[in-house]
């Protein structure tokens, strides 16, 4: 790999990554709080490109005859070339119901609970009503309408879970909160599809059979698809 073909790698490289970090696609990689990171890296990469070109240049005009003094660069650093490819093509799903199965559940104990309102149906994330619930045993949350949402696993025996996976820094470390489903169930549930349920604080709970972690449940009354979030990962758990 030559100095122009180099410089082709990182400026292709650092597009990619300025391309995902404008876009929404970033969320498929890393939490939402390293984008400026990620932008940033994408802008050094495409400097660190021009001015392999204008250096490259700077010398053929210094050296007349320089391209034939130039060593030909290591093979292995068309290793370069793996993660563009990676960028560029293979834009991968969002962790579903078979990691969540198979790994066991992240819920932790929190520092703290926010205030909550006084009336009304509580909207509230999954991991803060796993939480509320095997933690704090449902004292915010007795007697209130509850809307939760994230996607479907069934595991072996096809009962229902309701997950969102944890995110602590990239997708590679995430892991799942799984809150069980008991109640009005609707009778025909799809693996990953994504759900609004509506429903009531149960002292129900179950130990996940991966790592014996609490899973809490909620008593459903109501269930409807809704589309998947722009990010599909949580990222408040360990905060």
């Amino acid at each position: 790999m030559n100095r122009q073909a180099q410089a082709a790698v990182l400026f292709l490289l650092g597009s990619a990554l300025l391309h995902a970090g404008l876009t929404d696609l970033y969320l498929r990689y890393v939490k939402a709080g390293l984008r400026p990171m990620l932008l940033a890296a994408g802008v050094v990469l495409v400097a660190a490109a021009a001015a392999t070109v204008w250096y490259e240049w700077r010398a053929r005009r210094q050296e007349p005859g320089h391209e034939a003094h130039v060593h030909p660069e290591p093979r292995v650093s068309w290793l370069l070339v793996l993660p563009l490819l990676a960028l560029i093509l293979v834009a991968p799903p969002a962790l579903g119901s078979y990691s969540a199965l198979r790994t066991g559940t992240a819920l932790q104990q929190p520092y703290g609970y926010a205030a909550l309102p006084a009336d009304g149906p509580l909207r509230l994330n999954l991991v803060d009503y796993a939480g509320r619930a095997a933690y704090d045993h449902g004292r915010s949350l007795r007697g209130r309408q509850i809307k939760v949402t994230g996607f479907v696993a069934l595991d072996g025996k096809g009962k229902p879970y309701l997950v969102r996976m944890a995110l602590n820094c990239c997708a590679a470390d995430a892991q799942p909160v799984k809150v069980g489903l008991t109640g009005r169930i609707p009778p025909v549930l799809r693996p990953d599809t994504w759900l609004e349920v509506t429903g009531t604080y149960t002292a129900r709970r179950a130990k996940d059979p991966v790592n014996g972690g609490p899973i809490p449940f909620i008593e459903v009354s109501g269930a409807a698809p809704v589309p998947a979030p722009k990010d599909p990962y949580d990222e408040t758990w360990n905060n």
